[in-house]
């Protein structure tokens, strides 16, 4: 795939991923596609082949040889498919001052402000009474309207929001009950949603930017860009002699620790299951979990033009110039000698640049399912992603280079020879 056509599809893909759940569906969608079967986790265990499953807002596939003579490692690619932002409240419509307002939570760390005077609608899922699972996504419903400069003269100075008090967005200004509302979207009485899990879901399209376009604006792009990355080169990938695993998580924006999270059982449950197909016991599976390797893909910082003592001196990487290799002496990101060794192997097997990025000693950085997956599985791993700028705002932007450079190392990682 080329670059142009690598980042016109991951704006697709962005455009049809606006929460975690339609993320694992249209990841499923892609794999029907490339060939891939649906395991039910209540089925009985295939063996070989290429699968996937699919578990709330998380998706795991993997592609194994028919038969192998004793236990070979997994070859693993994580990404995460959750971004910060607000999330619905249980019961969240309210009427004041002649407005409609909905009522929601602050998910992870978002950059609050950029929420300010944007319409978005609502993203997730909802579940009916007899335990149907719907997607729900909406038009541009809502909006948290800023206060203007002329009722508040300190709020270009000083700009403070109560996360309770002021990140109410409206809806109407008649007594509208937002739930009704969705319910009505699906066809559905008010009465029949029994639970749902809906979020804030920008609904401006991505766009690529700049004078010479070499930009892509969008939500979601921390952590999509490697999800699609993933999801690319996994499709693309022969067989070979390990097995490929592309593991998705959810709720890595905060925490992880969940069924679906990389804190959780599920990629450990899906790999004891996979080697049980292979006729690996216990010991066997413990020697592959040896010869196992994690790319941990999970999007970093380019360097802030406007805030440029918050980097590194020494390490200031750019757009357009490579995934990051992510290093941190604290274990924030795995990288270490080893695996920053093997990172360099598969881009240079790539035909691709990197670029290492480690913070300012005196900005704290943050972390990746990197660090959770080592630590649960005992698997050597190394951190990489593509650079942003604007991180966890409503909307981030990237290279138009960098996601399609990750795909093809993902790929070259996928194809390597045993290591």
């Amino acid at each position: 795939m080329s670059e142009s056509a690598h980042i016109h599809d991951l704006a697709a893909f962005v455009s049809a991923s606006p929460s975690s759940y339609h993320a694992a569906a249209e990841v499923a969608r892609r794999l029907d596609e490339a060939g891939f079967t649906v395991q039910r986790e209540t089925d009985p265990w295939e063996a070989g082949g290429a699968r996937y499953v699919v578990r709330d807002g998380a998706v795991i596939a993997w592609r194994s040889p028919d038969a192998v003579a004793g236990p070979v490692g997994f070859r693993i690619v994580g990404a995460h498919t959750d971004s910060p932002g607000f999330k619905l409240k249980p019961e969240p419509s309210a009427y004041a001052y002649g407005w409609s307002q909905a009522g929601m939570e602050v998910y992870g760390g978002p950059l609050l402000n950029s929420w300010l005077d944007r319409e978005f609608g609502l993203a997730g899922r909802v579940v009916t009474r007899d335990g149907e699972v719907r997607l729900v996504r909406t038009p541009a419903w809502l909006r948290i309207p800023q206060v203007a400069p002329h009722l508040d003269r300190s709020v270009n100075e000083s700009l403070h929001l109560d996360r309770q008090v002021n990140l109410k967005p409206v809806f109407g200004t008649a007594s509208l009950d937002l739930l009704q509302a969705v319910a009505g979207s699906l066809g559905l009485h008010r009465d029949e949603i029994d639970g749902h899990d809906l979020f804030a879901a920008v609904t401006e399209a991505p766009q690529v930017i700049g004078v010479t376009g070499e930009f892509l604006a969008s939500a979601r792009l921390d952590n999509l860009t490697s999800v699609h990355a993933g999801v690319v080169a996994l499709a693309d990938a022969d067989a070979a002699s390990q097995v490929q695993v592309l593991a998705c998580f959810d709720h890595e924006e905060i925490g992880s620790g969940s069924r679906s999270g990389a804190s959780g059982p599920f990629l450990e449950s899906v790999l004891r299951r996979i080697a049980s197909g292979l006729g690996w016991g216990s010991d066997e599976f413990e020697r592959a979990l040896a010869n196992s390797f994690v790319v941990s893909a999970d999007a970093g910082h380019a360097v802030h033009p406007n805030y440029p003592h918050l980097h590194d001196p020494d390490h200031r990487p750019t757009v357009n110039a490579g995934p990051l290799l992510k290093v941190n002496a604290n274990q924030r990101y795995t990288s270490e000698g080893p695996s920053t060794a093997r990172w360099l192997r598969i881009c240079r097997a790539a035909g691709v640049p990197t670029q290492p990025f480690v913070s300012n000693n005196a900005v704290p950085c943050g972390s990746t399912i990197g660090p959770l997956t080592a630590t649960r599985l005992g698997i050597e791993s190394v951190d990489v992603g593509v650079p942003l700028l604007s991180m966890h705002s409503a909307r981030e932007l990237c290279g138009v280079e960098d996601p399609a450079w990750l795909a093809q190392a993902l790929g070259a990682f996928y194809a390597e020879a045993d290591a």
